[in-house]
């Protein structure tokens, strides 16, 4: 007889009164008293059809406070899953919502205060005093912080000491799209919390802000946004709404990112090959057939896509890349094989499809700006690494090549680094190190003095760069590389694309799924936002990588561990 399978969630322990008894073709549940929760507000009751009143049952657990039961139904949308039932309840409705705002919020994303569209905000007097906390210093956040300080003084600046409990109009400083009101906590307000949290703790008195606001407008919703998970959870264990702050998110399913690569359907040619015209153009050394096709499929194109067709009944494969798209027509041109050895950059060849649509970006010298993802062993360093030495060294078409990144650390910190500013962000640049003994090595006929000299030629002409002193920097005919972008906020990347003079090319690598940033997430990385924002732009490409080609090793450790 086989085993029977594993329990998937954790059994709950009831009193021997509350087991039921079993009957044959009977189910049978637990005997759970269920509390009805309070009446709807006025203001939102007012609106609901009889029908469509929404009770929310509570189970009382031994004698405790009463914890709210989950939705039974899930939305579909990931960004209305990520809100509290009652931000849910009141846009059903078009009710507008009362957001009280954590400090955290605020020094992740200054404009915050404006991307509430037509809800108001509200600001306690503690938020302030840890605005006031983190103004000092150089990071990002206390930069953030002295830029939400600046905003918040333009806010209040021209209103009278009596008009302030009114409410501040955020749309004051011309952004339009703020409809809302801001109001700050001009008094003191007492709500009980409950016993074992320690109310000089700043969270608490957040919280205690929030359940004082909830009793004094039991008309309006009063919601609590948070970037910290821990200040959500204590929030809906004492029945107060709280969400997560999602309006930076590029995407909210990272599953929709742009990749870059499209298959074309096997009737592709069927239904777009009517009235197609075709001819060749000589263009970077290479012969190139174009094919201008019509069709529906078209418009779901994007300019320096690349596309294939891989039928399984024999016929030779096409890969091509979308140069012009003008409403229902489409030209696509044919790519050079960087898989093999006459085409190979730098001595490497590409050894996969997406590594050979990588290669066709990063050899287009009119192509500005490359972003490419994928997982550890992809390539995607060693891939842009030899791309720059061609273009610096064979084709001199850039001056040198500039590789930064973001210094974040996997484990501790192992403190301050002696040297300049190259010699302290050498130990970060070990993967560039890494790739470059591989360049080196591939080829064989010079010798050991021809490497050493080589190796000294292509360190003159590399050039490691900290982030901190990017600002006010103009790069031109550099071949940029940024590494490990992910760990970037959407404003830090803008600093770093905006760098770029004429004739520079900047490359983008990044795994996404290795953020190690605070309150950075897939959907709000730096590295998310501009593959989403450049796509479609004729001077920019995004390829992602699939297969690892590190090794067989390195392969198997990344599929069962």
């Amino acid at each position: 007889m086989p085993l029977p399978k594993m329990p998937s969630k954790p059994a709950a322990l009831l009193s021997p009164a509350d087991y039921p008894k079993a009957e044959r073709n009977k189910t049978v549940k637990p005997n759970i008293t269920l509390v009805e929760a309070p009446a709807p507000k006025p203001a939102v009751a007012a609106l609901v059809a009889p029908e469509a009143k929404i009770t929310e049952p509570r189970a009382r657990i031994g004698g405790k406070s009463p914890i709210a039961e989950k939705p039974k139904t899930a939305p579909k949308n990931l960004e209305s899953r990520a809100k509290s039932p009652t931000s849910r309840t009141a846009d059903k409705l078009g009710v507008s919502k009362l957001f009280v705002l954590d400090t955290n919020v605020l020094m992740h994303d200054p404009t915050s205060l404006f991307r509430f569209e037509e809800h108001d905000i509200y600001l306690p007097m503690i938020t302030l005093e840890e605005l006031d906390n983190h103004k000092k210093g150089m990071s990002e956040v206390a930069r953030n912080a002295r830029q939400i300080s600046r905003s918040l003084d333009a806010l209040v600046s021209d209103i009278a000491e009596d008009a302030i409990d009114l409410g501040i109009p955020l749309a004051k400083l011309g952004n339009k799209d703020a409809k809302g009101r801001l109001f700050f906590q001009t008094k003191l307000q007492n709500a009980a919390l409950p016993e074992g949290l320690p109310e000089g703790k700043a969270d608490n008195q957040i919280l205690g802000v929030v359940r004082a606001l909830d009793q004094q407008y039991p008309d309006r919703p009063v919601v609590l946004v948070s970037k910290d998970i821990n200040m959500r959870l204590k929030a809906r264990a004492i029945g107060l709404p709280a969400e997560d702050y999602f309006n930076d998110h590029v995407l909210e399913d990272t599953d929709l990112l742009y990749s870059g690569i499209q298959q074309l359907p096997d009737d592709f040619w069927t239904k777009h090959g009517k009235g197609m015209e075709s001819w060749q153009e000589n263009k970077h050394g290479s012969s190139l057939t174009y094919y201008r096709v019509t069709g529906p499929y078209v418009p779901s194109l994007l300019v320096n896509q690349f596309v294939f067709i891989e039928p399984k009944n024999g016929e030779p494969a096409f890969y091509g890349q979308v140069s012009q798209i003008n409403g229902k027509t489409a030209v696509l041109q044919t790519l050079r094989d960087y898989g093999h050895v006459k085409n190979s950059v730098w001595g490497i060849t590409a050894r996969n499809r997406e590594q050979n649509f990588a290669l066709n970006l990063l050899m287009n010298p009119e192509c500005d700006f490359v972003t490419l993802l994928g997982q550890a062993g992809t390539g995607k360093t060693l891939l842009a690494l030899a791309a720059g030495l061609a273009q610096v060294l064979e084709t001199k078409l850039y001056n040198e090549i500039i590789v930064t990144r973001v210094t974040v650390p996997v484990g501790e910190d192992i403190g301050f680094l002696p040297g300049t500013e190259e010699e302290k962000m050498g130990p970060w640049m070990g993967a560039f190190d890494d790739n470059l003994e591989v360049l080196n090595k591939s080829d064989g006929d010079a010798g050991e003095w021809g490497r050493a000299a080589t190796q000294d030629l292509i360190r003159s002409r590399i050039k490691i760069k900290s982030l901190n002193f990017m600002r006010g920097r103009t790069f031109v005919n550099k071949f940029l590389i940024i590494d490990e972008a992910q760990n970037l906020t959407p404003k830090q990347m803008k600093t770093l694309v905006t760098r770029a003079g004429p004739g520079t090319k900047i490359i983008c690598l990044g795994n996404i799924a290795q953020i190690d940033t605070p309150y950075l997430t897939e959907g709000s990385s730096g590295l998310t936002y501009v593959v989403d924002r450049f796509k479609g732009w004729s001077h920019s490409g995004h390829v992602t990588l699939a297969r690892g080609e590190r090794s067989r090793l390195a392969d198997h450790a990344s599929d069962v561990l």
